[in-house]
């Protein structure tokens, strides 16, 4: 039996491919649908009402980029441990239907379609955490806090809706 060992380099070059490309990608979509987000966050959102439970604005950046990080680790993991690539599919939706809900509820300024975008994200996310916990546990226990900073966003989401 011959034993083969990955040169440090390789090593490097297999975390920069399957991890933070993944990641980097995630900051990507953010920060984009963040230029969306400009104009509505500092005029028409201050105006809504909202919830006791919303948390000040500067827990949002740090919340998402720790998700950010956390769901580009679980897409790295699924990639080096080569799993179904519907999975990975799967990670690509949610990620467009993430920037999908930025476009409708701030730059649209419609709460109604964002939330129906939020709901749908909440159903792709838990489908994403239910196949990945068959195939790669620590890829699904990535996408938890994801899940629960969504259900917390779909709370909100849904108040605004319905107080304004």
């Amino acid at each position: 039996m011959q034993y083969s060992k990955k040169s440090s380099w390789d090593n490097i070059l297999v975390w920069i491919t399957f991890y933070l490309l993944p990641i980097l990608l995630c900051f990507a979509v953010g920060l984009s649908a963040s230029y969306f987000q400009s104009d509505s966050i500092s005029e028409w959102y201050p105006l809504l009402n909202k919830p006791v439970l919303t948390p000040p604005n500067g827990a949002f950046p740090i919340a998402w980029s720790i998700i950010y990080i956390c769901m580009g680790l679980s897409l790295g993991h699924l990639i080096e441990r080569g799993a179904d690539k519907t999975l990975s599919v799967l990670w690509g939706i949610q990620l467009v239907v993430n920037f999908l809900w930025s476009l409708l509820f701030f730059a649209f300024r419609n709460p109604f379609l964002g939330l129906v975008d939020i709901l749908l994200l909440d159903i792709l996310v838990w489908i994403y955490i239910s196949r990945a916990y068959r195939k790669e546990k620590a890829a699904a226990l990535l996408f938890v806090p994801y899940f629960l900073w969504l259900l917390l966003a779909t709370y909100l989401n849904g108040y605004v809706y319905l107080y304004n």
